[in-house]
Protein backbone atom coordinates (compact mmCIF):
# COMPACT_ATOMS: atom_id res chain seq x y z
CA UNK A 1 0.00 0.00 0.00
CA UNK A 2 2.50 2.40 1.15
CA UNK A 3 4.89 1.55 -2.32
CA UNK A 4 1.61 2.21 -4.18
CA UNK A 5 1.29 5.73 -2.50
CA UNK A 6 5.09 6.71 -3.07
CA UNK A 7 4.47 5.79 -6.81
CA UNK A 8 1.32 7.76 -7.28
CA UNK A 9 3.32 10.91 -5.81
CA UNK A 10 6.25 10.85 -7.48
CA UNK A 11 4.28 10.51 -11.11
CA UNK A 12 1.90 13.30 -9.76
CA UNK A 13 5.41 15.74 -9.10
CA UNK A 14 6.93 14.57 -12.47
CA UNK A 15 3.95 15.34 -14.32
CA UNK A 16 3.76 19.04 -12.29
CA UNK A 17 7.36 19.44 -13.20
CA UNK A 18 7.26 18.69 -17.26
CA UNK A 19 3.31 21.02 -17.26
CA UNK A 20 6.00 23.86 -15.62
CA UNK A 21 9.10 23.35 -17.95
CA UNK A 22 10.62 21.57 -15.59
CA UNK A 23 11.36 24.43 -13.26
CA UNK A 24 11.50 22.94 -10.27
CA UNK A 25 11.58 26.17 -8.32
CA UNK A 26 8.79 27.43 -9.94
CA UNK A 27 7.08 24.59 -8.35
CA UNK A 28 8.36 24.61 -4.85
CA UNK A 29 7.48 28.49 -4.83
CA UNK A 30 3.49 28.11 -6.24
CA UNK A 31 3.79 25.70 -2.78
CA UNK A 32 5.77 27.64 0.01
CA UNK A 33 5.88 31.54 -0.97
CA UNK A 34 7.94 33.76 0.10
CA UNK A 35 6.86 36.45 2.35
CA UNK A 36 5.57 39.42 1.22
CA UNK A 37 8.46 42.33 2.27
CA UNK A 38 7.23 45.44 4.30
CA UNK A 39 9.21 48.36 5.11
CA UNK A 40 8.89 50.74 8.10
CA UNK A 41 7.20 53.85 7.64
CA UNK A 42 5.10 52.81 4.57
CA UNK A 43 2.10 52.50 6.34
CA UNK A 44 -0.33 54.87 4.14
CA UNK A 45 -3.57 54.30 6.68
CA UNK A 46 -2.14 56.22 9.20
CA UNK A 47 1.28 57.22 9.22
CA UNK A 48 2.91 58.65 12.49
CA UNK A 49 -0.99 58.43 13.91
CA UNK A 50 -2.08 58.00 17.68
CA UNK A 51 -0.09 55.80 19.78
CA UNK A 52 3.07 55.33 17.90
CA UNK A 53 6.11 56.13 19.52
CA UNK A 54 9.12 56.49 17.58
CA UNK A 55 11.63 56.84 20.08
CA UNK A 56 10.76 52.72 21.03
CA UNK A 57 10.84 51.55 17.10
CA UNK A 58 12.70 48.76 16.88
CA UNK A 59 15.54 47.70 14.55
CA UNK A 60 13.35 45.34 12.58
CA UNK A 61 10.90 47.81 12.15
CA UNK A 62 7.99 47.52 14.83
CA UNK A 63 6.48 50.37 16.93
CA UNK A 64 5.07 51.22 20.55
CA UNK A 65 1.36 51.30 19.65
CA UNK A 66 -1.53 50.86 22.34
CA UNK A 67 -2.74 47.38 22.36
CA UNK A 68 -6.00 48.40 20.70
CA UNK A 69 -4.11 50.05 17.72
CA UNK A 70 -2.37 47.13 16.43
CA UNK A 71 -4.70 43.52 14.73
CA UNK A 72 -2.37 41.16 14.93
CA UNK A 73 -2.32 37.74 16.50
CA UNK A 74 -0.98 39.03 20.11
CA UNK A 75 -4.50 40.76 20.53
CA UNK A 76 -7.76 39.65 21.28
CA UNK A 77 -10.34 41.20 19.39
CA UNK A 78 -13.08 40.80 23.03
CA UNK A 79 -11.38 42.90 24.92
CA UNK A 80 -9.93 40.69 26.90
CA UNK A 81 -5.73 40.74 25.92
CA UNK A 82 -3.39 39.96 28.57
CA UNK A 83 -0.97 42.13 29.28
CA UNK A 84 2.56 42.47 31.36
CA UNK A 85 2.94 44.44 34.14
CA UNK A 86 6.51 46.10 35.09
CA UNK A 87 8.39 43.57 32.83
CA UNK A 88 11.80 45.49 31.88
CA UNK A 89 12.48 42.94 28.78
CA UNK A 90 9.96 44.35 26.39
CA UNK A 91 10.79 47.59 23.64
CA UNK A 92 7.35 48.70 24.51
CA UNK A 93 5.75 49.94 27.94
CA UNK A 94 3.40 47.73 30.08
CA UNK A 95 0.18 48.54 28.15
CA UNK A 96 1.48 49.30 24.59
CA UNK A 97 2.61 46.61 22.15
CA UNK A 98 5.09 46.45 19.39
CA UNK A 99 3.10 46.58 16.09
CA UNK A 100 4.61 46.70 12.48
CA UNK A 101 3.11 48.82 10.15
CA UNK A 102 1.30 46.07 7.72
CA UNK A 103 -0.54 45.55 11.31
CA UNK A 104 -1.56 49.43 12.33
CA UNK A 105 -5.50 50.29 12.21
CA UNK A 106 -6.68 53.78 12.59
CA UNK A 107 -9.57 52.88 14.49
CA UNK A 108 -10.25 50.55 17.90
CA UNK A 109 -10.15 47.28 16.94
CA UNK A 110 -11.47 46.30 20.79
CA UNK A 111 -14.07 48.68 21.63
CA UNK A 112 -14.72 49.69 24.88
CA UNK A 113 -16.47 46.78 27.15
CA UNK A 114 -20.38 47.37 27.65
CA UNK A 115 -21.68 49.75 30.31
CA UNK A 116 -24.42 47.45 32.23
CA UNK A 117 -26.80 50.12 33.16
CA UNK A 118 -28.42 47.72 35.84
CA UNK A 119 -25.80 46.55 37.49
CA UNK A 120 -26.01 49.85 40.04
CA UNK A 121 -24.02 50.84 42.57
CA UNK A 122 -21.11 48.71 44.37
CA UNK A 123 -19.92 46.73 41.95
CA UNK A 124 -16.71 45.57 42.33
CA UNK A 125 -14.27 44.35 39.06
CA UNK A 126 -11.76 41.83 41.04
CA UNK A 127 -10.63 40.38 37.60
CA UNK A 128 -10.39 44.18 36.31
CA UNK A 129 -11.67 45.49 33.05
CA UNK A 130 -10.58 45.21 29.44
CA UNK A 131 -7.35 43.36 30.37
CA UNK A 132 -6.04 40.95 33.28
CA UNK A 133 -3.10 42.73 34.32
CA UNK A 134 -0.85 39.94 35.35
CA UNK A 135 2.43 40.36 37.34
CA UNK A 136 0.91 42.46 40.09
CA UNK A 137 2.51 42.50 43.39
CA UNK A 138 2.19 44.39 46.81
CA UNK A 139 -1.67 44.42 46.88
CA UNK A 140 -1.72 46.57 43.65
CA UNK A 141 -5.43 46.15 42.34
CA UNK A 142 -6.79 45.19 38.82
CA UNK A 143 -7.67 48.03 36.33
CA UNK A 144 -11.08 49.62 37.52
CA UNK A 145 -11.36 46.86 40.23
CA UNK A 146 -12.93 49.96 42.14
CA UNK A 147 -14.26 51.75 39.58
CA UNK A 148 -15.69 54.52 42.11
CA UNK A 149 -12.07 55.37 43.49
CA UNK A 150 -11.13 59.38 43.48
CA UNK A 151 -8.00 60.95 43.68
CA UNK A 152 -8.85 64.62 44.92
CA UNK A 153 -6.18 67.28 43.75
CA UNK A 154 -4.97 70.72 44.48
CA UNK A 155 -4.42 73.03 42.29
CA UNK A 156 -1.39 74.82 43.03
CA UNK A 157 1.58 77.52 42.35
CA UNK A 158 5.28 75.39 41.85
CA UNK A 159 7.88 77.73 41.78
CA UNK A 160 9.59 78.35 38.68
CA UNK A 161 6.96 77.12 36.70
CA UNK A 162 3.86 79.52 34.86
CA UNK A 163 1.53 77.47 34.88
CA UNK A 164 0.29 75.77 38.39
CA UNK A 165 0.32 72.26 38.81
CA UNK A 166 -2.22 69.37 40.38
CA UNK A 167 -0.54 68.26 43.28
CA UNK A 168 -2.16 64.89 44.86
CA UNK A 169 -4.08 65.59 47.66
CA UNK A 170 -5.99 62.41 48.87
CA UNK A 171 -8.07 59.55 47.99
CA UNK A 172 -12.13 59.81 48.04
CA UNK A 173 -14.88 57.83 46.48
CA UNK A 174 -17.85 58.71 43.87
CA UNK A 175 -21.37 58.56 44.71
CA UNK A 176 -22.53 60.52 42.14
CA UNK A 177 -21.70 61.55 38.71
CA UNK A 178 -21.63 64.85 40.45
CA UNK A 179 -20.77 64.24 44.50
CA UNK A 180 -17.60 62.84 45.67
CA UNK A 181 -17.20 61.64 49.49
CA UNK A 182 -13.90 62.23 51.39
CA UNK A 183 -12.65 63.30 54.62
CA UNK A 184 -13.24 66.88 55.65
CA UNK A 185 -9.37 67.27 56.66
CA UNK A 186 -8.61 66.95 53.14
CA UNK A 187 -10.24 69.91 51.81
CA UNK A 188 -9.96 72.12 54.68
CA UNK A 189 -7.81 74.83 53.15
CA UNK A 190 -10.54 78.05 52.12
CA UNK A 191 -8.09 79.44 50.05
CA UNK A 192 -7.05 76.41 47.45
CA UNK A 193 -8.90 75.26 44.26
CA UNK A 194 -9.61 71.53 43.81
CA UNK A 195 -9.72 68.94 41.54
CA UNK A 196 -10.92 65.30 41.46
CA UNK A 197 -9.92 62.54 38.95
CA UNK A 198 -12.14 59.28 38.09
CA UNK A 199 -10.84 56.00 36.58
CA UNK A 200 -7.42 56.34 37.83
CA UNK A 201 -5.40 53.64 38.13
CA UNK A 202 -1.56 53.87 37.31
CA UNK A 203 -0.81 57.58 37.83
CA UNK A 204 2.42 57.54 35.83
CA UNK A 205 1.06 56.74 32.36
CA UNK A 206 -2.12 57.47 30.33
CA UNK A 207 -1.87 54.72 28.07
CA UNK A 208 -4.75 52.88 30.35
CA UNK A 209 -7.40 50.48 28.97
CA UNK A 210 -10.11 53.42 29.70
CA UNK A 211 -9.33 57.11 30.13
CA UNK A 212 -9.62 59.12 33.61
CA UNK A 213 -11.62 62.04 33.86
CA UNK A 214 -11.12 65.15 35.50
CA UNK A 215 -13.54 67.03 37.45
CA UNK A 216 -13.45 71.10 39.26
CA UNK A 217 -14.59 71.32 42.30
CA UNK A 218 -17.71 73.92 42.65
CA UNK A 219 -18.61 73.31 46.33
CA UNK A 220 -17.69 71.85 49.45
CA UNK A 221 -19.57 70.80 52.26
CA UNK A 222 -17.72 69.95 55.73
CA UNK A 223 -19.83 68.47 57.93
CA UNK A 224 -20.85 71.11 60.62
CA UNK A 225 -19.59 69.41 63.73
CA UNK A 226 -16.03 68.38 62.28
CA UNK A 227 -13.44 69.01 64.80
CA UNK A 228 -9.83 69.22 63.74
CA UNK A 229 -8.48 68.82 66.39
CA UNK A 230 -9.46 65.11 67.04
CA UNK A 231 -11.25 64.70 63.80
CA UNK A 232 -13.91 64.11 64.77
CA UNK A 233 -17.32 63.67 62.34
CA UNK A 234 -14.63 64.08 59.39
CA UNK A 235 -16.60 64.10 56.32
CA UNK A 236 -17.20 66.15 53.62
CA UNK A 237 -18.83 66.37 50.37
CA UNK A 238 -17.82 67.55 46.95
CA UNK A 239 -20.01 69.14 44.07
CA UNK A 240 -18.46 69.08 40.72
CA UNK A 241 -18.57 71.43 38.31
CA UNK A 242 -20.35 68.98 35.58
CA UNK A 243 -21.67 65.26 36.01
CA UNK A 244 -19.00 62.40 35.07
CA UNK A 245 -19.64 60.51 32.60
CA UNK A 246 -20.39 56.54 34.19
CA UNK A 247 -17.91 53.98 32.39
CA UNK A 248 -16.58 50.94 33.46
CA UNK A 249 -13.80 52.46 35.72
CA UNK A 250 -16.26 55.35 36.79
CA UNK A 251 -19.15 54.17 38.89
CA UNK A 252 -20.53 54.84 42.51
CA UNK A 253 -19.99 52.99 45.09
CA UNK A 254 -23.42 52.11 47.39
CA UNK A 255 -23.53 53.63 51.19
CA UNK A 256 -24.94 51.89 54.05
CA UNK A 257 -28.35 52.81 55.75
CA UNK A 258 -28.10 55.35 58.79
CA UNK A 259 -27.42 53.62 62.05
CA UNK A 260 -25.89 50.30 60.40
CA UNK A 261 -23.92 48.23 62.90
CA UNK A 262 -21.02 46.46 61.13
CA UNK A 263 -19.93 43.55 62.57
CA UNK A 264 -17.67 39.88 61.62
CA UNK A 265 -16.88 41.31 57.77
CA UNK A 266 -13.87 41.48 56.11
CA UNK A 267 -13.25 44.69 54.25
CA UNK A 268 -10.90 46.52 51.62
CA UNK A 269 -9.21 50.21 51.33
CA UNK A 270 -7.33 51.33 48.31
CA UNK A 271 -5.54 54.59 47.94
CA UNK A 272 -2.10 55.84 46.70
CA UNK A 273 -0.82 56.58 50.13
CA UNK A 274 2.49 56.04 51.36
CA UNK A 275 3.93 52.28 51.94
CA UNK A 276 5.25 52.98 55.05
CA UNK A 277 5.27 55.53 57.80
CA UNK A 278 7.36 58.76 57.66
CA UNK A 279 9.79 60.24 55.11
CA UNK A 280 10.98 57.10 53.93
CA UNK A 281 7.73 56.08 52.93
CA UNK A 282 6.97 56.47 49.36
CA UNK A 283 3.48 57.48 47.25
CA UNK A 284 2.17 54.12 45.30
CA UNK A 285 2.26 54.70 41.03
CA UNK A 286 -0.37 51.99 41.00
CA UNK A 287 -4.09 52.19 43.22
CA UNK A 288 -3.16 49.76 45.85
CA UNK A 289 -5.84 47.61 48.00
CA UNK A 290 -5.75 46.08 51.40
CA UNK A 291 -8.00 43.31 53.01
CA UNK A 292 -8.83 44.59 56.70
CA UNK A 293 -11.09 42.73 59.42
CA UNK A 294 -13.51 45.78 61.07
CA UNK A 295 -12.48 45.91 64.47
CA UNK A 296 -15.26 45.84 67.84
CA UNK A 297 -15.43 49.34 69.17
CA UNK A 298 -14.66 48.89 72.40
CA UNK A 299 -11.85 45.91 71.07
CA UNK A 300 -10.59 48.96 68.97
CA UNK A 301 -10.57 51.60 72.35
CA UNK A 302 -8.77 48.82 74.36
CA UNK A 303 -6.18 48.71 71.77
CA UNK A 304 -5.90 52.17 70.90
CA UNK A 305 -5.10 53.04 74.60
CA UNK A 306 -2.27 50.51 74.74
CA UNK A 307 -0.69 52.69 72.50
CA UNK A 308 0.56 57.04 73.09
CA UNK A 309 -2.99 57.54 73.27
CA UNK A 310 -2.58 56.46 77.10
CA UNK A 311 -5.03 54.64 79.15
CA UNK A 312 -7.86 57.32 79.03
CA UNK A 313 -8.48 57.59 75.65
CA UNK A 314 -11.91 57.54 74.64
CA UNK A 315 -13.39 56.57 70.86
CA UNK A 316 -15.52 59.27 69.69
CA UNK A 317 -18.72 57.72 68.25
CA UNK A 318 -18.33 59.02 64.89
CA UNK A 319 -15.49 56.42 64.14
CA UNK A 320 -15.08 52.75 63.13
CA UNK A 321 -11.87 50.48 63.62
CA UNK A 322 -10.25 47.98 61.10
CA UNK A 323 -7.30 46.47 60.50
CA UNK A 324 -4.55 45.53 63.18
CA UNK A 325 -2.72 43.37 61.24
CA UNK A 326 1.23 43.49 61.22
CA UNK A 327 1.96 45.03 57.97
CA UNK A 328 -1.38 45.25 56.39
CA UNK A 329 -3.03 49.30 57.24
CA UNK A 330 -3.44 52.53 55.20
CA UNK A 331 -1.03 55.62 55.96
CA UNK A 332 -0.36 59.15 54.90
CA UNK A 333 -1.38 60.16 51.98
CA UNK A 334 -4.41 57.75 52.01
CA UNK A 335 -6.90 60.13 54.25
CA UNK A 336 -10.30 60.30 52.26
CA UNK A 337 -9.80 56.83 50.91
CA UNK A 338 -12.80 54.37 51.34
CA UNK A 339 -13.25 51.52 53.14
CA UNK A 340 -15.74 48.85 51.53
CA UNK A 341 -17.98 46.39 53.17
CA UNK A 342 -19.44 43.64 50.99
CA UNK A 343 -23.32 43.91 51.40
CA UNK A 344 -25.02 40.60 52.63
CA UNK A 345 -27.25 38.87 50.13
CA UNK A 346 -25.79 40.94 47.10
CA UNK A 347 -22.52 38.74 45.88
CA UNK A 348 -20.12 41.12 44.07
CA UNK A 349 -21.18 44.63 45.64
CA UNK A 350 -19.84 46.61 48.15
CA UNK A 351 -20.89 49.91 50.49
CA UNK A 352 -18.70 52.40 51.88
CA UNK A 353 -18.62 51.64 55.65
CA UNK A 354 -15.72 53.58 56.25
CA UNK A 355 -13.46 57.09 55.01
CA UNK A 356 -10.13 57.02 56.32
CA UNK A 357 -8.88 59.41 58.99
CA UNK A 358 -5.99 58.91 61.09
CA UNK A 359 -3.86 56.41 63.16
CA UNK A 360 -0.93 55.52 65.51
CA UNK A 361 1.67 54.42 63.32
CA UNK A 362 1.23 52.63 60.27
CA UNK A 363 0.71 48.59 59.72
CA UNK A 364 1.41 48.22 63.39
CA UNK A 365 0.06 44.93 65.04
CA UNK A 366 -2.80 45.12 67.24
CA UNK A 367 -3.23 48.81 66.58
CA UNK A 368 -6.58 49.26 63.96
CA UNK A 369 -6.68 52.40 62.03
CA UNK A 370 -9.41 54.62 62.67
CA UNK A 371 -12.04 56.17 59.86
CA UNK A 372 -15.08 57.88 59.61
CA UNK A 373 -18.04 56.03 60.41
CA UNK A 374 -20.40 56.46 56.84
CA UNK A 375 -23.11 55.02 58.65
CA UNK A 376 -23.44 57.81 60.96
CA UNK A 377 -23.64 60.33 58.35
CA UNK A 378 -26.29 58.86 55.67
CA UNK A 379 -28.72 61.17 56.54
CA UNK A 380 -26.85 63.94 56.70
CA UNK A 381 -25.14 62.68 53.48
CA UNK A 382 -28.63 62.38 51.80
CA UNK A 383 -29.73 66.27 53.03
CA UNK A 384 -26.23 67.35 51.00
CA UNK A 385 -27.64 66.09 47.68
CA UNK A 386 -31.26 67.00 48.47
CA UNK A 387 -29.94 70.37 48.53
CA UNK A 388 -28.58 70.27 45.57
CA UNK A 389 -30.94 68.64 42.98
CA UNK A 390 -29.14 65.44 42.59
CA UNK A 391 -30.74 62.07 43.08
CA UNK A 392 -29.93 59.54 45.73
CA UNK A 393 -29.90 56.12 44.28
CA UNK A 394 -26.88 56.33 42.42
CA UNK A 395 -25.87 55.20 45.79
CA UNK A 396 -28.94 53.03 47.21
CA UNK A 397 -28.97 49.48 46.79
Amino acid sequence: MKTALILLLSALFSFAVAQSGGNLETIINEVFPKPVETTAGTDKRNPGGPGISTATTSPDGCECVFYYLCNNETINTDGTSLIEVRIDDKPCDDLSVCCYPKDRVTEDITPAPPIDEFKGCGVRNPDGVGSIMKGLKDNESQFSEFPWMVAVLRDEAVEGKEQNSLIYQCGASLIHPQAVLTSAHCVKRKDTKYQIRAGEWDTQTENEPLPHQDRAVKTIIIHPGYYAGALFNDVAVLILDSPLEVAENVDSVCLPEQGLVIENARCFTSGWGRNVFGQEGEHQVILKKIDLPIVPRYTCQRQLRNTRLGQHFELHTSFICAGGEAGKDTCKGDGGSPLVCPIPNHPGKYFQAGIVAWGIGCGENQVPGVYASVAQFRKWIDEQLDAHHLDKSSYTY
